[in-house]
């Protein structure tokens, strides 16, 4: 299917793209990489007026430590995050994320912003950055502001940034040295999105007690879902496989997924689970089984 009718326009800046924004309002949409914008035109889910190109503004693609954070350029390509040193060393479940995003061509066009920004519930980076406690700095004409990855996400293809804003940057707060990050994902397998995904980071003191746990989850709802339950069982606790284990059985409880052609609603929450206690255990230092979420029971 082909998209209906649109206008094009590059900008140069951000403060041209600021500019172009508030002259077209509403009827226009900022283009990234464009491998979640584009699809969406296609199918005519999305018919914006004007597209305006921001992916050859200078200075908003790298990573680079900022203070005690990993600061992502809203353009930086899947490819280039899941093949940094720096990422893979600091933060390597989110390297494992960016790694599994759709195929090569996707992580080498699609941008960590443009994903963000449409928040499809069934893409990585939203799961994996909620259970890393990001946050994404907008910029308007008003001025820059931060926004706190729980309250980023808002719902299905919504999220927090204003028509007039710019998501310009990623940053993911650097893992003191007593934690562990992990991502694991049981993906669609024709498109690569996720039909259940978990990520999680867990603190540890010395004795192998739990410090604290963020958890969050995909394909259970709109945006990524944090499972209460899972993390206060595991604060204060040793670490154990049982422990992790009991903990990750209430990953699905509060959670009210659709059913779908490819999942039911009591797979996802059986998934969510499977995948929840793979995540805390890597996250713990523990080896994980790699078979299929449906043969764990």
């Amino acid at each position: 299917m082909f998209p209906a009718s649109f206008g094009y326009v590059a900008a140069r800046s951000v403060d041209e793209a600021l500019e172009l924004l508030a002259k077209h309002g509403e009827d226009a949409k900022l283009l990234a990489g464009g491998h979640s914008l584009i699809p969406a035109m296609k199918l005519r889910l999305a018919s914006p007026q004007t597209l305006i190109d921001i992916g050859t503004v200078q200075g908003l693609r790298g990573v680079r430590v900022d203070s005690d954070a990993l600061t992502i350029g809203a353009l930086t390509v899947h490819a280039d995050i899941a093949h940094s040193d720096l990422v893979r060393q600091r933060v390597p479940a989110l390297a494992a994320a960016a790694g599994v995003i759709g195929d090569v061509q996707v992580r080498n066009r699609g941008t960590i912003g443009g994903s963000c920004a449409h928040a499809d519930p069934a893409a990585d980076f939203p799961v994996v950055l909620t259970a890393l406690n990001a946050s994404f700095v907008a910029v308007s004409s008003s001025g820059k502001r931060t926004i706190a990855v729980d309250d980023f996400f808002v719902d299905f293809y919504t999220t927090a940034l204003g028509q007039n804003e710019i998501l310009t940057e990623i940053r993911v707060p650097l893992p003191p040295s007593d934690a562990g990050t992990a991502y694991h994902k049981l993906a669609n397998p024709a498109s690569g999105y996720v039909v259940v995904s978990s990520g999680a980071l867990v603190r540890r003191d010395g004795s192998g007690k739990c410090i604290d746990a963020r958890v969050a989850i995909g394909g259970l709802g709109g945006k990524p879902f944090r499972p209460a339950a899972t993390e206060a069982a595991l604060r204060g606790k040793s670490l154990t496989p049982e422990a992790i284990a009991d903990a990750a059985a209430k990953a699905a409880d509060g959670s009210d997924p659709d059913d779908e052609i490819y999942a039911s609603a009591d797979y996802k929450r059986h998934v969510a689970t499977v995948l929840t206690r793979r995540a805390l255990a890597q996250a713990s230092g523990f080896k994980i089984e790699t078979s299929h979420p449906q043969n764990q029971r």
